[in-house]
């Protein structure tokens, strides 16, 4: 059995692509409509794990973001704390390196879902 995706409701489709795709970086894979009022964007490689994102004009459909947590690998962890800054994301916790083999830190997305950052030590 393999990860396939995971799906965000988001308040503004617009916020949350310069977030996934502009900062985090994640390459749009699908992006369509579904009737006159939901957009899905799929995030991620065509072969790989997703991020779906999906707005609904009609619906506020909140993110339940509690206990939840999305983690993205970065080959810098200074260089992705320099990006965040300039698109003022400030970082709620860390930097963090509770193993010598990794360190990471923490972000909101644009509905509050936290983002952990993290850089390999190996």
């Amino acid at each position: 059995m393999n990860f396939c995706w995971i799906t965000l409701n988001v308040s503004n489709m617009e916020k949350s692509l310069k977030f996934y795709h502009e900062i985090i970086g994640l390459k749009i894979s699908e992006q369509f409509k579904v009737g006159e009022d939901t957009e899905i964007v799929m995030l991620g490689e065509n072969d790989g794990t997703k991020v779906e994102l999906i707005y609904n004009k009609k619906q506020n459909i909140p993110a339940r973001a509690e206990r939840l947590s999305i983690g993205f690998e970065v080959k810098s962890l200074d260089e992705a704390m320099e990006l965040l800054k300039n698109n003022n994301i400030p970082i709620k916790r860390g930097p963090i390196s509770p193993l010598p083999s990794s360190t990471f830190f923490f972000v909101d997305d644009p509905d509050g879902i936290e983002v952990q950052i993290v850089q390999s030590n190996i």
